[in-house]
């Protein structure tokens, strides 16, 4: 898999250089701490909700957070299903 998960973009490139916290980031955007950390390890997805949290705290976009996660999805799930994905023959459309 060659996308990366926002939990990681959120850690590598936000928490670690900025020096904050999952606590600390959890209670600036208002989320239970519990929620921060299971992003970061990859057992939740970033929502919308969250998404427009990070985007106002971090000065991005709530897409920039979506836009992440979806094409994780995309990927992790490409690959979940493939054999069923290939055993589906495309119908014509002319």
């Amino acid at each position: 898999m060659d996308v990366v998960h926002p939990g990681e973009v959120l850690e590598v490139e936000y928490l670690l250089p900025l020096k904050l916290t999952q606590l600390q980031l959890a209670t600036e955007i208002g989320v239970p701490a519990g929620r921060i950390n299971e992003i970061i390890h990859r057992k939740r997805r970033v929502t919308l909700d969250t998404a427009l949290r990070l985007a106002r705290y971090f000065g991005t976009t709530e897409h920039f957070w979506l836009d992440l996660q979806t094409r994780y999805d995309v990927v992790f799930e490409r690959e979940r299903i493939a054999a069923a994905l290939g055993a589906i023959r495309p119908i014509s459309v002319s």
